[in-house]
């Protein structure tokens, strides 16, 4: 018998239930054309204007979304949020990401501590520790200036920093304080990865970042290992206090490793991977390549938006409307997935890094007392930038599946292009399909309308778009740090809020657990396999055939080789 707890049991939900067969009767070409909907699904706060219009939803429906938020007690668990109360249940943790870009002065309690003083401190000791790198006078092992850094890390500890790095890359103000430096990221434990990271770069000016929170990933961990002999077959063992820093809090593997635990910056249990970009975990990377002041209005940006979620009424409030929205679709209208299409290349990491964050946080089957859900949780999130995806998978969300769309848009490019004697500006170009796609999938094409235009009979299903496909659109004033560090918080918030109303544990993620524990198995059999000829036994007989087959191919690799490092 399903838990009482459940939000599927609550009166507010089965409204909805009922309420979506009536909005299953409505098209969004009618719904279009009532102007005083569409004005009233039109929120602005801080530069951003989020339009909602192409939902396929009426203010009534915004009404009983309303109402399932206060049956969840969504308010209360966002302020319990706030309040550093353990809401991570399974982990026994507070959830405080917001903590990482709170303001100086703020009071942010974790156990009884303000834990704002702490965040500071490490923000200073980065900030300082940067400045010393670039400027200079922290050089390496040979005197030489380090302006190239590798960050080793994995999931959490890459795709956010990889974003917030792409995004700013091409931001004028970004490029200048960048100049003559690099930045490159090595996540897998894929030897190609490492190739591609050492190629090109010297490690006399090499500074490396490891991040790890325990100084045990093993993918991480093994290249951090990589790097070392790297750094220390070119410059000797004593090089590597020089040149490689961490990102950790465990203190004593990190000097055990050969890094000074001196150069070891610290986050907080209170730090989910995902949610991490804010703290030494994407900060320490971006300030070495891009001076503190930058990285600093990015965590502004975030913190914007992070007192907007928390203070502002639900009909006003963007990271709110957003998740809920999100559940409509999921869970009422069947949707499993969402299209996040930003008309930017600036912003080509930021599906990748949302992918993490949201699958990996709502990707889940039990509510949070442990009761199995009898409804879908999460979304199936992916995406490109405009206008590449229209020449991939556009033809798909137009006339195949159903697929909700997420439109960002930018009002000033950061890179403009004029020509003289074009008709609009490259950028121009741009927006004029960020315009017209929500309006394609919400209107369609009609066959009257295409034999009106005198199409082939034969012709017209084949051209027919049923349109009432909803989407979104966000749009932003400009793509500096500052409205980076806005659009991450404003994904990071909803898809919270997507956790608090479905009533699971958005924060912790136990799912990929049994894979990494399959692989220790596999580990231990290839190792034994390699320096002892013992058979693979203990696996099914798919699995065994395919490391037998493996095993043979790669016979020819002794069982305990040399250093080999990458050479492109």
């Amino acid at each position: 018998m399903a838990s009482p707890t459940l939000i599927s049991n609550t009166g507010a939900w089965k409204e909805l239930k009922g309420h979506v067969e009536e909005i299953k009767k409505t098209h969004l070409r009618d719904l279009m054309a009532d102007a005083e909907r569409c004005k009233s699904m039109m929120v602005e706060f801080d530069g951003v204007l989020l339009d909602y219009s192409r939902q396929r939803a009426t203010n009534e429906t915004v009404d009983k979304l309303f109402k399932l938020a206060e049956e969840a007690k969504l308010k209360e668990k966002i302020n319990r949020m706030y309040n550093g109360e353990h809401i991570n249940s399974t982990e026994n943790r507070s959830v405080l990401h917001v903590a990482l870009r709170a303001s100086r002065d703020a009071v942010i309690q974790s156990d009884g501590k303000n834990v704002v003083p702490e965040v500071w401190s490490v923000l200073d000791k980065i900030k300082d520790f940067s400045e010393r790198v670039r400027s200079g006078s922290w050089v390496g092992a040979t005197g030489k200036v380090l302006k190239d850094v590798v960050a080793v890390g994995i999931g959490g500890s890459f795709l956010g920093p990889l974003f917030v790095h792409t995004a700013l890359q091409t931001d004028p103000e970004a490029i200048k304080s960048a100049r003559g430096r690099q930045l490159r990221f090595l996540a897998n434990v894929d030897p190609i990865d490492v190739a591609r990271n050492i190629t090109g770069l010297n490690p006399e000016t090499t500074l490396v970042v490891v991040v790890s929170k325990t100084f045990t990933t093993a993918e991480t961990m093994l290249n951090a290992r990589t790097l070392r002999e790297w750094i220390s077959a070119a410059l000797g063992p004593s090089a590597v206090a020089k040149h490689m820093v961490a990102v950790s809090t465990n203190l004593t593997l990190v000097e055990k490793f050969g890094i000074d635990p001196n150069n070891a910056f610290a986050f907080w249990d209170w730090v989910g991977g995902r949610y991490s970009v804010c703290s030494a975990v994407g900060v320490l990377p971006l300030s070495l390549q891009y001076g503190f002041s930058v990285v600093e209005q990015f965590l502004k940006g975030a913190s914007s938006i992070d007192q907007h979620f928390y203070s502002a009424p639900h009909e006003k409030n963007i990271p709110v409307l957003l998740g809920l929205l999100s559940i409509w679709n999921v869970s009422f209208f069947g949707y499993p997935a969402r299209a996040i299409l930003p008309y930017s290349q600036a912003l080509e990491k930021f599906a990748p890094h949302i992918q993490q964050v949201s699958m990996e946080s709502n990707g889940k089957g039990v509510s949070i007392e442990g009761a199995l859900l009898p409804f879908e949780a999460g979304e199936i999130d992916f995406g490109e930038p405009g206008t590449n995806g229209q020449h991939s998978f556009y033809q798909l969300i137009h006339q195949g599946r159903v697929i909700p769309c997420d439109f960002i848009g930018v009002v000033k490019s950061q890179q403009p292009v004029y020509l003289k004697g074009e008709v609009v500006s490259n950028h121009d170009e741009l927006m004029s399909n960020f315009f017209a796609q929500p309006d394609a999938l919400a209107y369609g094409k009609t066959p009257e309308q295409l034999h009106k235009e005198n199409v082939p009979p034969h012709l017209i299903p084949h051209k027919t778009f049923s349109g009432n496909r909803p989407s979104l659109s966000l749009l932003l004033p400009s793509l500096n740090a500052y409205n980076i560090g806005q659009l991450l918080a404003i994904y990071e918030h909803r898809i919270a809020v997507e956790g608090f109303v479905w009533g699971i544990n958005s924060f912790d993620q136990w799912g990929v657990e049994l894979g990494k524990s399959l692989a220790t198995q596999v580990r231990k059999q290839l190792h034994v396999s390699r320096t002892k000829g013992e058979p693979v036994e203990g696996f099914n007989f798919s699995t065994a055939t395919l490391l037998t087959r493996y095993l043979e191919a790669t016979a020819d690799i002794p069982a305990d080789p040399p250093t080999l490092l990458p050479r492109i």
